[in-house]
């Protein structure tokens, strides 16, 4: 029976425009196609694309300045995850808002990898052993610490591990290449970490104090010696609130401390470190720093590399009261 040609330009209309909607998809900001390798975090998409090369195409989901706890995927973006081929997230909790939608890929097939879960994380708890009182307060003690990159040894494993997942579940690349690539870059993570170590061992000992908006410089803290007084938000996330108590006792630990500077993520307001850093009755500094995202092109921290060098000038800086 021949199908009646209203049907049939109902039918082909609609197929049409559940083309075009799959085309919107692919075309997404920042998610160009769809297909290949696809990246939640923009400091994980940047080692990524360091590893792969040329080799294929590698999709960012996370703009420059965001949050990586609050950051949320549209519909579309949803379905570019959906359609990857490998998607390599942080994990250990810190995408929040994208976490159902990597596991809603791996239902539907797609290879993920938690990169976090293999680089030997630390938790909360065990970030500040020898170094503190790190986890007094936190309401994260205990659970992993997501924030792996703060050591530039461990994104060495994470380089590691997304080389040998790309070459062996991204079809068409080269795996020699990809290796090459992740042999290149290792190198240049490795001078990163003694150029920090040199750094930091400017700071007088006695002087190498954190306090940050939230526990986000654990693997820091262990790698280069510091010791942790405490955050201004007593959690692992930036959705998490300080209260009046909170604060109180991070102030007086700052006074006792002495600490001259708080240290605050450049993505996120700095009026509650500064509200802390008033109640300590001293005179502290409130100094950004790019812990959780990269920026924009030409503001400082566009690259991992980039990114870890500014922030070790900050801190050093700002420790040694400069």
């Amino acid at each position: 029976m021949a199908t009646p040609p209203a049907l049939l330009r109902r039918a082909t209309a609609a197929a049409l425009a559940g083309a075009a909607l799959l085309g919107s998809a692919a075309c997404a900001p920042g998610a160009d196609t769809g297909e290949g390798i696809v990246v939640t975090t923009n400091i994980l998409g940047d080692i990524t694309r360091e590893v792969v090369g040329d080799q294929a195409e590698v999709t960012v989901l996370m703009r420059p300045d965001a949050d990586p706890h609050s950051f949320a995927l549209s519909a579309r973006e949803a379905a570019v995850v959906e359609n990857a081929e490998l998607v390599v997230y942080n994990g250990l909790g810190l995408e929040e808002g994208v976490l159902r939608n990597v596991a809603a890929a791996e239902e539907a097939g797609v290879p993920a990898l938690e990169v976090g879960a293999g680089v030997d994380p630390l938790s909360f708890a065990s970030a500040g052993e020898g170094h503190g009182d790190a986890s007094a307060g936190n309401e994260s003690a205990g659970e992993p610490d997501p924030h792996f990159w703060a050591d530039p040894r461990r994104v060495v494993l994470a380089v590691d591990l997304i080389a040998e997942h790309v070459a062996g579940q991204v079809d068409g690349v080269d795996a020699d290449a990809v290796r090459a690539n992740a042999e290149a870059y290792t190198a240049e993570l490795e001078e990163l970490d003694a150029w920090m170590a040199g750094e930091f061992a400017a700071v007088p000992e006695e002087d190498r104090k954190l306090v940050t908006n939230h526990h986000v410089f654990g693997y820091l803290a262990q790698r280069y010696g510091f010791e942790v007084i405490g955050t201004v938000i007593p959690s692992g996330t930036t959705l998490a609130s300080p209260s009046t108590s909170d604060l109180k006792s991070l102030s007086d630990a700052v006074r006792e401390a002495g600490v001259d500077a708080v240290f605050a993520d450049s993505s996120q307001p700095d009026r509650l470190a500064t509200v802390m850093a008033e109640e300590a009755g001293v005179r502290v500094d409130v100094v950004p720093l790019f812990s959780e995202s990269l920026s924009e092109e030409g503001q400082g921290a566009a690259t991992y590399l980039e990114m870890m060098r500014a922030n070790t000038g900050s801190i050093a800086t700002g420790l040694r009261g400069e």
